[in-house]
């Protein structure tokens, strides 16, 4: 495997509407992402097949875990369990998440 270096906050301006999303990392069949929000979230439910574990890196938003509102901002960091119901509620424009999607096994 190759050395890979980058940074989070490189080339990274909000979309118009709705979320960014790219591939850091691939180790094995873990998939690592970058995500940056605009202030207008694609509020659709998400029902993932593996594991996410996701942490805000600046900016705030609100999702809808399983019926529940979290609030969030820089630093929180949430585990979802494969097949639990989520969705974006709300983000402040620029938000950084960054995500860790671990197949069930």
């Amino acid at each position: 495997m190759a050395i890979a270096r980058g940074n989070l906050f490189v080339a990274c301006e909000p979309p118009a509407s709705g979320e960014r999303f790219e591939t850091v990392a691939t180790l094995s069949d873990v998939h690592v992402e970058r995500i940056v929000s605009s202030c207008r979230p694609d509020s659709a439910p998400y029902d993932q097949p593996q594991d996410e574990w996701v942490v805000l890196l600046t900016g705030d938003a609100t999702l809808e875990v399983a019926g529940e509102s979290l609030e969030l901002c820089a630093g929180d960091h949430v585990l979802l369990p494969a097949h639990t119901p989520h969705r974006v509620l709300r983000t402040s424009h620029g938000a950084h998440w960054l995500a860790v999607h671990v197949p069930r096994r």
